[in-house]
């Protein structure tokens, strides 16, 4: 088993919820890259509970410690090992458990698969804990993006039925900053206040919420990608479909445009002031054939509710069978998609930069 992708950049995760450790194994990274620590940490940050009653109270530091591949602030170019400590666990929350696998998470197939034998606590190695050490990777590959002038933004699009604004076609890095800085990671800050209802409301009543995630790259060139099974949308998607939670993902306007004719589908060409060829619209999210056409690359992912509820649920006991009832307890999130956003940011930088290292050889 592989916990891993990427073709010239290779990133591999470790660890479970519980263990006394997760991390990432980074290779492929070009050498001298500037690591900006600080900037690394305030990214990180963003995906932690703890920080308000809209999430899980579970609340780490998520210190990244470099093993390998970094030094003096620069990246060396041999693989680099990252390390994050589990300090705050409470495994004895998922002692009555053991054996009553919970609904919608993966307690029953991994029980099959590996015969009891996985270390389930806090979701084990399926866990949105291992998000951590994702957004330490793509927290690197997010500064090196940025000194080419590649940016990669995301916001909420959607909690339960409140949406969010929309990017505009062509977003600037400056927006996607103010949207990274906010508390509640969001364009409308009205809109966002009605989406936090939404999520104090499922906690009130032992629920959760789900949510989708708009996620946008700029500044990618024109070409990149391969036709058919390594498509931009193929090398995203698998990656995007690592993520504990996301149920869906759609480029573009996706879903919305088996509902147009061609004539509204359609993306019109045209040349801007500069000389470039860009188009009118971008239905088809900057992607066609499965390489980019140099407008913004534009994806929105689902994000299913958080299964752990405190409400009372059915489930069997195993290995015998018998119907039996579960209640939850310990720290969840009411709605996991506001943490998230940066990590769908960090895959998508991941998969951008891999690609361009395809590409290109080097940047």
């Amino acid at each position: 088993m592989a916990s891993g992708f990427g073709e010239r950049l290779r990133v591999s995760i470790y660890g479970e919820s519980h263990g006394n450790g997760i991390g990432a194994l980074i290779e492929g990274l070009p050498a001298g890259e500037a690591v900006d620590y600080d900037r690394l940490m305030r990214f990180m940050e963003r995906r932690q509970g703890g920080r308000n009653a809209l999430s899980t109270a579970r609340k780490e530091p998520d210190i990244p410690e470099f093993v390998s591949g970094i030094f003096d602030g620069r990246t060396t170019g041999f693989p680099v090992c990252i390390r994050i400590a589990n300090t705050n666990t409470r495994s004895g929350d998922y002692s009555n458990l053991a054996m009553k696998p919970r609904p919608s998470h993966a307690d029953y197939p991994a029980y099959i698969k590996w015969h009891g034998a996985a270390d389930m606590r806090g979701g084990g190695h399926f866990s949105g804990r291992l998000t951590a050490p994702l957004c330490a990777a793509g927290g690197i590959a997010l500064q090196i993006l940025a000194r080419h002038n590649i940016f990669v933004g995301a916001h909420l699009s959607s909690i339960g039925t409140v949406c969010d604004d929309t990017f505009p076609i062509l977003p600037d890095a400056a927006l996607f900053d103010t949207v990274a800085q906010k508390a509640f990671p969001v364009i409308s800050d009205e809109k966002g206040a009605r989406m936090q209802e939404e999520i104090l409301a499922a906690r009130e009543a032992l629920d959760s919420v789900g949510g989708t995630i708009e996620c946008m790259v700029t500044g990618l060139p024109a070409g990149l990608g391969d036709p058919m099974f390594d498509g931009m949308e193929n090398r995203l998607a698998r990656v995007l479909f690592g993520i504990p939670a996301v149920k869906g993902v759609e480029f573009g306007d996706g879903f919305a445009l088996s509902q147009m004719r061609g004539s509204q589908a359609n993306d019109p060409y045209r040349t801007d002031t500069d000389g470039n060829i860009v188009t009118e619209t971008n239905r088809n999210g900057g992607i066609l054939g499965g390489i980019t056409t140099g407008m913004p690359l534009r994806f929105r992912v689902g994000i299913k509710p958080t299964p752990s509820i405190a409400q009372p649920q059915k489930t069997v006991s195993l290995p015998d069978g018998q119907e039996t009832t579960l209640e939850i307890k310990g720290r969840h999130d009411p709605c996991i998609a506001q943490r998230a956003v940066p990590v769908i940011e960090a895959a998508a930088a991941l998969t951008v930069l891999d690609v361009l290292l395809c590409d290109k050889g080097a940047l």
